[in-house]
């Protein structure tokens, strides 16, 4: 999508989608399980969301922060002994936001395969300047069909938050007009 049909004039540059891209890995310990002995899941998200901030900060070209966290899917556990891999790329681009996509992977300490999806989400992030207000980011330049597939899904995305949201504010408006207090 160019920037005229968002409604904007962006003097900004755009960027391909691998500028930005990035691979965090990290080992879990003891430290990161949970009761079940397994990796608690607020750590992956932890890292989701350091390997998404670090893209958008790369892409936007300073400060990004989370704005929203949608579809974190657990797919298997992850294990004391691992290495875990989380790939983030933005998929889109709107005037100051983006939608950053991030795989996480493991790789099995004690076997020999590769690794193997455990996870994946989708976050989106606001560009801010150094008072915190927002700031416009580049457009994002689709490089592969993949790279095309993620950035139009994420257009789904972003109609569907979007809608939710008016549909919560148009409920809120109307209990309100109805007399109910919450």
């Amino acid at each position: 999508m160019t920037d005229q049909a968002r409604g904007t004039e962006s003097e900004i540059p755009g960027k391909p989608t691998s500028a930005s891209r990035t691979t965090l890995s990290h080992i879990m310990t003891h430290n990161d399980t949970n009761l079940l002995g397994t990796v608690h899941g607020g750590v992956i998200m932890k890292l989701v969301d350091d390997a998404a901030g670090a893209v958008a900060g790369r892409h936007s070209g300073g400060p990004a922060v989370t704005a929203s966290m949608d579809e974190m899917v657990f797919l298997e556990p992850v294990r004391v002994g691992d290495l875990v891999h989380v790939k983030a790329q933005v998929n889109w681009t709107g005037r100051t936001s983006m939608e950053v996509g991030v795989r996480v992977l493991a790789e099995r300490w004690n076997e020999s395969t590769p690794a193997q999806q455990v996870g994946s989400a989708y976050l989106v992030f606001a560009a801010v300047d150094a008072d915190g207000k927002p700031r416009s980011v580049p457009p994002v330049l689709p490089e592969s069909e993949r790279d095309k597939r993620r950035y139009q899904e994420a257009q789904i995305r972003r109609q569907h938050r979007l809608a939710r949201r008016r549909a919560i504010m148009e409920l809120r408006q109307q209990r309100a007009a109805d007399g109910i207090e919450d």
